[in-house]
């Protein structure tokens, strides 16, 4: 099982950190007509703060653990992911955007995941 945690966090790390180096780098409209039209109901702020809280959450996902340096942040960066992603269902539930509720619901759950693992029966 700690093997399967570690697979998951780091393929949620890949993910989340592409995820928020885009939102950090490009522009909110060049966001929105890429198909994130979710970026339109935001400021460019509120946009990159969300970019970089996936970016930490990302790091903290991985490197706590692989340094054995508080490892207690893996399971607190999947936690912050969890609301990230509440979040994120619930701006596309008001947005109408279904298919993107879908992908959320998996991240979710996947975060869960690792952090009920890290939380809880196989903490570091």
């Amino acid at each position: 099982m700690n093997v399967v945690l570690w697979v998951v966090a780091a393929v949620l790390a890949v993910a989340f950190l592409g995820a928020g180096v885009m939102k950090l780098v490009q522009p909110k409209e060049k966001l929105a007509a890429s198909g994130m039209g979710w970026a339109e109901s935001f400021s460019p702020g509120t946009i990159k703060l969300i970019g970089a809280l996936e970016v930490l959450a990302a790091i903290g996902l991985i490197l706590p653990a692989a340094l054995d340096i508080a490892p207690v942040l893996v399971p607190l960066a999947a936690l912050g992911l969890v609301l990230i992603m509440i979040g994120a269902i619930v701006t596309h539930a008001r947005r109408g955007e279904n298919q993107a509720i879908g992908v959320n619901v998996v991240l979710l759950l996947l975060v869960a995941f690792v952090a009920w693992g890290r939380f809880g029966p196989y903490a570091f």
